[in-house]
């Protein structure tokens, strides 16, 4: 029988060879948010307000409060803690009237508006955390023993058991990867709805180009985990097959 006539083996060859490239695309989507985020990061807005500052009236705008701002450091390390009610702001973005800087501050707002609107997305994205959490940290031990005992004792069905294991875990994990597109790209939609209104045209434009070259990266990020999980599809397949 040629190998490709078993879907087993047909699945985890498509999967070995789309491993790398998909790799290399995560790599030239990070950089290229780094780049575009440096590029418009470097162009003052005309109004000169902060990027803090146009995040608070975001808020205002939508009739959200009760949230904090708080710094945190790094570049790009921003995030919207829905426990805290808390936007964290970096040490690039926070004090900048920069137009990379409104853009990523107001793309946080962005989550806290979601949050308390409860975004069905947002809130499904925030109930996955902690299982994700907890099936990230079993995952790779769940799958090496499984491969161990599926492929070195193929006579035996513990392997499967334990690749089984495996493709729950990683199935949350995409699962979770593929609740965090439409929340991203939500809250980027919101953050550009409003901030079309307050600036100028060609600075909007920088905008939503920041704001596109980050979304770009959840994106690659849930091709990659669905790549990884049908991987594991293919070798409990196979392992099967293997007993046959």
């Amino acid at each position: 029988m040629f190998l490709f006539e078993d879907p087993a083996y047909l699945l985890y060859t498509i999967s070995i060879f789309s491993f790398i490239p998909l790799m290399i695309i995560g790599v030239i989507v990070q950089l290229n948010v780094t780049t575009t985020f440096n590029k418009y990061n470097s162009i003052m807005s005309s109004s000169g307000i902060s990027a803090e500052s146009y995040a608070r009236n975001f808020l205002i705008n939508s009739g959200v409060s009760g949230i904090g701002f708080t710094a945190v450091r790094g570049s790009l390390t921003d995030n919207f803690n829905p426990t805290t009610n808390t936007i964290s702001l970096s040490d690039t973005v926070r004090n900048s009237a920069c137009i990379g800087a409104i853009g990523v501050a107001c793309h946080e707002a962005g989550h806290a508006v979601q949050h308390a609107k409860h975004y069905f997305f947002s809130a499904l994205r925030l109930k996955l955390v902690p299982i994700v959490n907890i099936a990230s940290t079993v995952m790779w031990p769940m799958f090496i023993i499984g491969y161990i005992f599926g492929f070195g004792a193929s006579m035996t069905g513990i392997g499967d058991i334990f690749i089984i294991i495996g493709l729950v875990v990683m199935g949350l994990s995409t699962l979770f990867a593929l609740v965090t597109l439409p929340t991203e790209f939500n809250a980027s939609r919101r953050a550009y709805k409003y901030l079309k209104t307050c600036l100028l045209p060609d600075e909007a434009a920088g905008v939503r180009k920041v704001l596109t070259a980050a979304a770009l990266t959840y994106v690659a990020s849930f091709m990659m985990s669905l790549i990884q999980l049908l991987r594991l599809l293919a070798l409990l397949m196979m392992s099967r097959n293997r007993r046959r």
